[in-house]
């Protein structure tokens, strides 16, 4: 589709174009960071009255995210929508479609948030990505889990819905495993996938406009701790240029065959003979990403603005090699606590290291693994850059 078949919604003073975003975390913080800095204002329909996004959006509206009076507010001043968080129901993606431009679109979130239509997606899109997920299984009843085949464990046992940051997940060795783990989650729609011989992980961070016109970010490397992500390097220091080739190209098909708007990151795992598997993806900015802010020319925030906005899709040439350090809310606590006794982390010291960027997301309430923020570092090469994380994972107390 041509541009002129789909008008851009251009930044305007005098009244201003509002931009719109589900949901009022950190992504859709620095979305709204990035929205303002390009002229738009933003709202944000989130329940919680003090959250990241609403602290600086323009105007927060306070309901439900199935809340059909303010969808119908949001959709009435926003020229476009979109969301910081796969989970918002598809369904208000799709009544906000009603009164405005809505990237990505329910149809493409819905898949996202299932397991088993993510899985299926990926099957059928094969033929196209040439790369296939892990051998995997739905387990909805008892009989299902006396069905699963020998080659299919050990394996780990996944919720279909409502899983994230390594919830909802359980690792199985037998059925008797899985069949403990499927009660422990009350017998809800599991998807049991077969663990494989990991080398390591890599996401990859594409957007799409509405013209086709798409773009992909470098290959990022990343490292998970208890299933929340540690670190982000690139370029990935293991990625060989045909693994990445490859990733990019799988990456290209899967958000045409979407018909994806917006910015997705598509999460593979490399096993150890080379070989790429896709794992899942998420229909929005990822924390993998968040290094784009300091170490491209457009971040993923700026590009999302763009993509749903239908600017031109920016450039995602890296200037820098980069290092992305997520900020639990145990660095809060003295090392070796179990206690409550808070103090705040020495943020002078880490912003005295050469090349450091702190992102600190505007919650007070520090707790043990939750996201409170993270630091990038730039440098000229990408060993300053891993010299400076373990510096400040030195002053934070975090093991490196």
């Amino acid at each position: 589709m041509s541009n002129s078949q789909h008008p851009s919604f251009l930044p305007t003073a005098n009244p201003p174009t509002w931009l719109g975003v589900m949901g009022g975390g950190q992504l859709g913080r620095m979305f709204a960071h990035a929205a303002q800095a390009m002229g738009y204002k933003v709202a944000v329909l989130e329940p919680s009255a003090d959250c990241p996004a609403g602290q600086v959006a323009e105007r927060l509206v306070q309901a439900g995210y199935d809340d059909s009076i303010a969808l119908g507010q949001l959709a009435a001043l926003c020229s476009a929508v979109t969301t910081e968080f796969e989970n918002v129901p598809a369904d208000s993606m799709n009544l906000l479609a009603q009164g405005s431009f809505v990237a990505p679109a329910g149809s493409c979130v819905a898949i996202a948030q299932d397991r088993v239509l993510e899985k299926r997606f990926f099957v059928d899109c094969a033929a196209k990505s040439g790369v296939l997920p892990a051998p995997h299984k739905v387990i909805a009843s008892l009989e299902d889990i006396q069905a699963i085949g020998d080659d299919l464990l050990p394996g780990i046992l996944k919720t279909v819905r409502m899983g994230y940051d390594g919830k909802g997940q359980v690792r199985v060795k037998s059925r008797e495993d899985v069949r403990a783990a499927f009660d422990s989650m009350n017998g809800v729609t599991c998807l049991l996938e077969k663990m494989l011989p990991l080398a390591y992980e890599v996401s990859v961070l594409t957007a799409r406009g509405a013209d086709g016109q798409s773009v992909v970010y470098p290959i990022a490397e990343n490292v998970h701790r208890d299933g929340i992500l540690f670190t982000t390097t690139v370029p990935g220091p293991n990625v060989s240029a045909e693994c990445a080739q490859k990733a990019q190209d799988a990456a290209r098909a899967i958000v045409a065959e979407l018909g994806y708007v917006g910015v997705l990151c598509i999460e593979f795992f490399v096993l150890e003979d080379g070989s790429l598997v896709v794992n899942e993806m998420a229909p929005r900015p990822h924390n993998s990403g968040h290094y784009t802010i300091d170490a491209c020319v457009t971040s993923q925030f700026a590009q999302q603005v763009r993509a749903m906005a239908r600017l031109p899709l920016g450039d995602v040439r890296q200037h820098s090699p980069a290092v992305m350090l997520n900020i639990l809310g145990d660095v809060w606590f003295e090392e070796g606590s179990g206690g409550d006794q808070q103090r705040e982390p020495a943020w002078d010291r880490v912003l005295a290291l050469p090349g450091a960027f702190l992102h600190l997301y505007g919650k007070d309430d520090p707790r043990r693994g939750r996201k409170m923020g993270h630091v990038t570092f730039v440098a000229p090469t990408l060993a300053q850059a891993q010299e400076q994380l373990r510096a400040a994972c030195a002053i934070l107390g975090i093991a490196a």
